[in-house]
């Protein structure tokens, strides 16, 4: 039944924007690394909160100004 929740939690956190979604991932490492499968299935949320966030961790584009027309 647990398994079941993890698909739809992960894919609302894949909507988040960066700083909250590295913050979640972030915050749900450390309380995994303390305290060991308190959690069930915590591991898996983690893998699918890593993907989205390397997912949605974009570089900004900078407008390509090289095209200043006839001289």
């Amino acid at each position: 039944m647990l398994k079941s929740l993890i698909g739809p939690f992960v894919a609302y956190a894949a909507k988040l924007r960066f700083p909250t979604l590295f913050k979640i991932t972030a915050a749900l490492f450390l309380f995994d690394l303390f305290v060991p499968d308190f959690v069930p299935f915590i591991d898996e949320i983690i893998l699918g909160l890593g993907a989205a966030l390397l997912a949605s961790w974009k570089a900004k584009k900078t407008p390509d100004n090289t095209d200043h027309g006839p001289d």
